[in-house]
Order: C-alpha cells, then sequence, then structure tokens
C-alpha cells in the first residue's frame, strides 16, 4: 500500500479514492491485542473452572453433543454456500488456482467492496458453525473423559 503522508491515510492499491485507516507505527495497539489475548485466556480459563465445577459430566456430555450437532447444522450449509458465493464472484474476474477451495480466505483481496459484503456473512456463520463444533466437541470429551477416568 502507498502512504499518502507521514502522518497520513494509506489509499487502498487498487482503488486510490478510498483511503484506509493509518498504520500505528509506535506497537502501542500490538502491544494493546498481546494484553488482551492474555485477559481473554485467563478468563476463559477461570470460567471452565467454574462451569466444571457447576455442570455434572453427564451433563456436560449432552450439552456438547447438542452444541456439535447445532454447530455442524450451521456450519455445513452456510460454509458450503460460502464458498459458492465467493467461486462465482471470482470466477467471472479471474481463473481460480487448483484446489483453491482449501484456503480460500487467502482469495478475499482480491474481492471488490460490494463482493465482500456479500462473501463475508457467510463467511462468518461457516465460522460459528466450525466454532460451534469445536466447543462441543472438546465439552462432550472431556466430559466422557470426566465419566471413564474420575472415581
Amino acid at each position: 500500500m502507498r502512504r499518502g503522508s507521514q502522518w497520513g491515510w494509506f489509499h487502498h492499491p487498487r482503488d486510490p479514492s478510498i483511503l484506509c485507516y493509518p498504520c500505528n507505527s509506535s506497537g502501542i495497539i500490538h502491544h494493546m491485542l498481546e494484553l488482551l489475548l492474555v485477559l481473554g485466556t485467563v478468563v476463559a480459563i477461570a470460567l471452565i473452572g467454574l462451569v466444571t465445577g457447576a455442570m455434572t459430566p453427564p451433563l456436560m456430555v449432552e450439552l456438547g453433543l447438542w452444541g456439535l450437532a447445532v454447530g455442524l447444522f450451521i456450519g455445513i450449509p452456510t460454509g458450503w454456500w460460502y464458498h459458492v458465493v465467493l467461486y462465482r464472484a471470482l470466477t467471472a474476474r479471474m481463473a481460480l488456482p487448483l484446489r483453491w477451495w482449501r484456503r480460500p480466505v487467502e482469495l478475499h483481496p482480491f474481492l471488490t467492496p460490494g463482493e465482500y459484503r456479500d462473501v463475508r456473512p457467510w463467511f462468518l456463520a461457516g465460522a460459528l458453525g466450525f466454532f460451534l463444533c469445536l466447543a462441543g466437541g472438546v465439552a462432550a470429551i472431556s466430559g466422557l473423559l470426566v465419566l471413564r477416568f474420575y472415581p
């Protein structure tokens, strides 16, 4: 990206009339994100500890399996449709690389802002389904391990 001035905005590489947010060269944002990540991890560990103490293992397995089922119900159709919308948007302008569906996020920079607005909801819905699958699977496996190995 080209820089407009020393303290100015960046111009978008495909459309110079679009201005993008400036870069934070001081690194403060980077350190704030690291701090947020550490705090989020500590809070997540504390919440897992509270839920583990309050929930029985069979209930944990049941809720985990329900979370997994909901994640699959949301994630599979929306993830599939995300790939369809991305394919339709990009094949009108360019030839897609072989096995493009393995890393479709790498193709997002080739989308115009309007195309990105069409693709983004399906991308986020598929990601939500994937997250629910992971969280539900981990909860179910944890509950089963507690049932198996805890006296």
